[in-house]
């Protein structure tokens, strides 16, 4: 690979010398190359507390694929914001390396000589992890209790036989409808309330990034951003010098979601819920564990993330082909199938 670092030099001193516009300035640092990656852990990643980022071979592939047409398209952006500045999202299933694509866009970007700053959409739910995974379990179950009930089947008899599959995690593993008919009813009311939660205010706080995207695009110097780790004590704001900084890349699975405003490039990064699992299991999010609940919320995300996927600027296969929407479609079907 060919080494961008004399590029950038001749690119900064060119800011200094002239009064031309960024996009000028950018359109002269064209054709792009790839930058030689010697050491993936010196590359700044984002501002999740914990979070585990491993860049490897195919982050870079992929990232490199990208970075072209992420350019081509921010060339307008960039120009029309009197500011200069443009906001990128890298979304997609959790796993499916939101985090590493971020992270390599950002270097990229701030290689080129443009500031960059990588943004964590995982800071910004209402509630800590741990407190969400049981809101999620508690509109689940509610949910599944209320469906048996309009159906007139919550009889005395259910009530133990549910609380101990309860017990075990195993009220949302479609497996045991064989033996338990009425589960299914369960189920689907539980699956049916938990859409009305995931990725919704309910569960996120769109408004509070929804005002960050807005102070970065108006030109803010400094932005107060909120850390949120695992823990009551691991929840804080940090004051961020946005100073030259052109681009903000916010990596996150609702990165695309219609209740996010001022977005100018979303990224979908495409993945089937169980490619998604294997990712999680690898990084040991949430113990590396592949529960029957786990797997629901996932199916759950993957499918609010195809209703939306028609708003993506991009859309990267999992193979790391970029493809229109309408190919998208294409593939969904054939996975269903």
């Amino acid at each position: 690979m060919i080494s961008n670092n004399d590029r950038s030099s001749e690119f900064m001193a060119t800011n200094d010398e002239t009064k031309m516009s960024l996009v000028e300035k950018i359109k002269q640092s064209l054709p792009w190359s790839p930058v030689e990656i010697r050491n993936a852990e010196s590359i700044p990643k984002g501002d999740m507390p914990g979070d585990k980022v491993q860049i490897g071979e195919e982050h870079i592939r992929k990232s490199g694929i990208i970075f072209p047409k992420l350019i081509e398209l921010l060339l307008p952006v960039l120009e029309s914001n009197p500011h200069e500045r443009a906001v990128v999202v890298v979304c997609g299933g959790s796993g499916v390396g939101k985090s590493e694509t971020a992270s390599l866009l950002s270097y990229y970007l701030n290689q080129m000589g443009l500031g960059c700053y990588t943004l964590s959409g995982d800071n910004y739910p209402h509630r800590l992890p741990k407190y969400n995974d049981a809101e999620r379990f508690r509109i689940f179950r509610k949910s599944g209790i209320d469906g048996l009930i309009a159906n007139g089947q919550y009889i005395e008899e259910r009530k133990e036989i549910l609380k101990s599959i309860q017990l075990d995690d195993q009220d949302s593993n479609p497996v045991n409808v064989e033996r338990y008919p009425w589960l299914a009813v369960y189920q689907q009311a539980g699956r049916n309330g938990l859409k009305n939660y995931l990725g919704t205010n309910n569960e996120i706080d769109f408004k509070e990034l929804t005002g960050i995207i807005s102070q970065f695009k108006n030109g803010a110097s400094e932005i107060c951003l909120k850390r949120m780790g695992r823990e009551e004590t691991e929840l804080w704001y940090d004051a961020v010098d946005f100073t030259g900084k052109n681009i903000l890349v916010i990596e996150w699975t609702h990165g695309n979601n219609d209740n996010l405003l001022g977005v100018d490039i979303p990224i979908l990064l495409n993945s089937t819920p169980q490619e998604t699992l294997e990712h999680r299991k690898a990084r040991n999010r949430d113990g590396g564990t592949d529960s029957p609940f786990i797997t629901t919320v996932l199916e759950l995300e993957q499918q609010l993330l195809v209703s939306q996927a028609s708003k993506a600027k991009l859309i990267l296969t999992k193979g790391g082909e970029l493809i229109s929407y309408n190919e998208f479609l294409k593939l969904m079907t054939k996975e269903d199938n």
